[in-house]
């Protein structure tokens, strides 16, 4: 276990950069971030920051020789970068997780390889390979970037009848690229859960959530989903963890069908937008959670308290601020950034709608 006083190295300064170092602040330990842009929203509650590229040698022996082990907060760290960290001082979650994750065949190989569902996939590295999955898969699908895409970025839905035109693959980049077939499911979950460095567990329940152009709008609790496909749920995140040796907060998306069943759709190595209920609605958010499994800390209970709905701000939607604050039962969190630009989270706050004594 780390003692109080000791320093989390974070590779990157966002927003869930941001929270982590205010868990870590909590439990008394203090916070390095690496990230290049100054003033960025974790490092306005963290220690201290190293302004410097990710992947900066000399950023990263700083890093190393600063922290007393070394986490991030998004999953397009350069698993290079990590691997080399690693050498020097413990990079949990393991680089193995940012591996799996970057890349979407990857991943969806990973998954299946647990013995868990996806959509059926291919990979697509010309417009022939296009063609020939849209074929098998009725004409529907969506072709995604197998790396760096995020809320709805680098991505085309085909929906049955469109023609692959000469350079639709030169069109998504010339990169290589996935086609995922659709789906028809009654509603998007997603399970936080963390593991600690000797294997026990902790999963929050599952969310529903709500996407609008792509990007998260709400996660609901409870979910409205069976027992049944909660629990098959968080097993499945317990599965992908333990095949991961994994230490720290994981999110795992899922589509539910209408028998109930499972579809898993991607998974996150980090905290997770869809779970900053868990600031509001548990004793343990998933943030101080993770901070926990890093430092060596007993993982806390993931039971909540209360039902509720969080909401992400989007662009100007952070203008509502002080109708909100007016509200009772609403916790608000804004994320420093100082420019609303549509599309860009600015915050989110989260409405507790009653408790729960479950």
């Amino acid at each position: 276990m780390l003692p109080p006083g000791s320093t989390i190295g974070i590779i990157g300064g966002g927003q869930l950069g941001r929270m982590l170092a205010m868990a870590a602040a909590r439990l008394g330990y203090r916070t390095l971030v690496l990230e290049p842009h100054a003033d960025c929203p974790a490092a306005q509650v963290a220690n201290a920051q190293i302004a410097a590229a990710y992947d900066d040698p000399r950023a990263l022996a700083e890093l190393a020789a600063r922290s007393d082990v070394v986490t991030y907060e998004f999953e397009n760290v350069p698993v290079e970068a990590a691997a080399r960290l690693a050498r020097d001082v413990a990079v949990l979650p393991p680089p193995l997780a940012l591996e799996v994750a970057q890349d979407r065949l990857t991943e969806k190989d990973f998954i299946n390889g647990r013995g868990i569902r996806t959509a059926d996939y291919r990979a697509i590295d010309s417009d022939a390979d296009l063609a020939a999955a849209l074929a098998a898969f009725g004409g529907r699908g969506v072709l995604k970037t197998r790396r760096l895409g995020y809320d709805g970025k680098g991505q085309r839905v085909f929906r049955g009848g469109e023609a692959v035109t000469a350079g639709a693959h030169a069109a998504m980049g010339g990169v290589p690229l996935i086609l995922e077939s659709l789906v028809a499911f009654d509603c998007e979950i997603s399970v936080i859960a963390a593991r600690a460095a000797d294997g026990s567990v902790a999963a929050y329940d599952p969310a529903r959530n709500v996407h609008r152009d792509g990007i998260l709008h709400t996660s609901t609790l409870p979910a409205g989903v069976s027992e049944a496909t909660a629990a098959a749920a968080r097993q499945a995140a317990v599965s992908l963890l333990d095949a991961l040796g994994y230490v720290g907060v994981i999110g795992v998306e899922f589509f539910v069908l209408p028998d109930g069943s499972l579809v898993a759709n991607e998974i996150a190595p980090r905290v997770h937008n869809s779970g900053h209920w868990t600031e509001a609605a548990c004793v343990v958010s998933q943030f101080e959670q993770h901070v926990r499994a890093v430092a060596g800390l007993p993982l806390g209970d993931p039971r909540r308290h209360s039902d509720c709905v969080m909401q992400n701000l989007i662009g100007d939607d952070v203008l509502s601020v002080s109708d909100l604050a007016r509200e009772p039962d609403v916790l608000v969190h804004l994320y420093g950034k100082a420019e609303a630009r549509p599309g860009r989270k600015m915050g989110h706050f989260t409405r507790l709608t009653g408790s729960f004594a479950g």
